[in-house]
């Protein structure tokens, strides 16, 4: 077997998988009222940007071949049923307005459709007396994917874990004249401890409690397909599986099942475990990031939005 090994060129030639920009999706924290960047301490090298400045980064992003980015948005203003986030005005409306204006069609444009940035309580819906309201939050939710569609979004990616979530917003963008605007669905989003550092970058901790009762238990792979086949019947174009490198069986399980495309999201906490390693000098930072998307990539994953996009592209780039 060590013949097919002997040098780059020979295992260039036999290698099975194959990661390139095209795969990736990189994730950009918008928030109103900056004038400069702030960094996010708990992600090194990743920042929360004003529109100017997210404009800047994704025209890096688009010169460096990475086709799409993921766009969070962090309003000035907060209260319980989030009705910042489907303001017309809103920062992510308006920051797809300007994106669309400057990129045009050369980088897809995918909008995160949930609540918990926007409510004063921090959860991903309505809530009354601690408990999420689903269907209230559904029509909530409606509002928010045509706000986005309106301004110009290529997809939305409704990421609350809401029963239904695909189907009502699937109607309502089409009802709306927006039936080429795609759906990105988070399907097997999992209640994970490894979402804190995104937390802390988009201010979006919960005020009380956890999302345990509408993310996923990770004890339960067999939920997770009976997840996805329900986001499947109820029109998502493209399913999502989330954290990614915890959870290379669910995305091998996905998409041998159904042979749809396939998202997984290398989310805050894998980004900043490997940077937080790197800079103690346990590991060496770029071989660690080729190994783990390489892994996301041959679990099944056809696209990996992932902190380290901009890194990867510029890899690549430099040789």
């Amino acid at each position: 077997m060590r013949r097919l090994r002997k040098n780059s060129k020979i295992r260039d030639l036999v290698r099975e998988t194959s990661l390139t920009a095209n795969d990736l999706i990189y994730p950009l924290f918008v928030k109103d009222g900056l004038s400069d960047s702030e960094p996010i301490h708990s992600m090194p090298g990743q920042f929360r940007l004003s529109i100017e400045g997210a404009v800047k980064e994704a025209a890096e992003i688009a010169d460096l071949g990475v086709p799409a980015i993921i766009i969070f948005g962090i309003p000035k203003v907060k209260d319980e049923k989030g009705s910042s986030a489907y303001n017309p005005r809103g920062i992510v409306q308006r920051t797809v307005r300007r994106m669309k204006k400057e990129f045009s069609d050369e980088l897809v444009i995918i909008t995160d459709v949930c609540l918990c940035q926007y409510t004063s309580h921090g959860h991903c819906g309505i809530v009354k007396n601690g408990m999420l309201l689903n269907d209230q939050t559904l029509e909530i939710l409606k509002k928010i994917a045509v706000s986005h569609a309106e301004a110009g979004a290529d997809i939305v990616a409704p990421s609350g874990m809401i029963d239904g979530q695909v189907q009502a917003i699937r109607e309502a963008l089409d009802q709306s004249g927006f039936s080429d605007v795609a759906i990105m669905a988070y399907s097997a989003k999992h209640a994970s401890s490894f979402y804190g550092p995104f937390r802390d970058a988009a201010h979006s901790a919960p005020s009380f409690g956890d999302r345990r009762s509408y993310q996923m238990d990770y004890s339960n792979p067999n939920e997770a397909l009976r997840e996805v086949e329900l986001d499947i019947r109820e029109g998502a174009d493209i399913v999502m599986v989330k954290p990614a490198l915890a959870y290379l069986d669910i995305i091998y399980r996905v998409k041998s099942r159904y042979r749809m495309p396939t998202a997984a999201y290398n989310v805050s906490g894998e980004y900043s475990m490997i940077k937080a390693a790197a800079e103690k000098g346990w590991i060496d930072e770029k071989t660690a990031v080729l190994e783990v998307l390489t892994a996301i990539k041959r679990a099944g994953a056809d696209m990996i939005l992932t902190y380290f996009a901009k890194e990867v592209a510029e890899w690549m780039r430099n040789g």
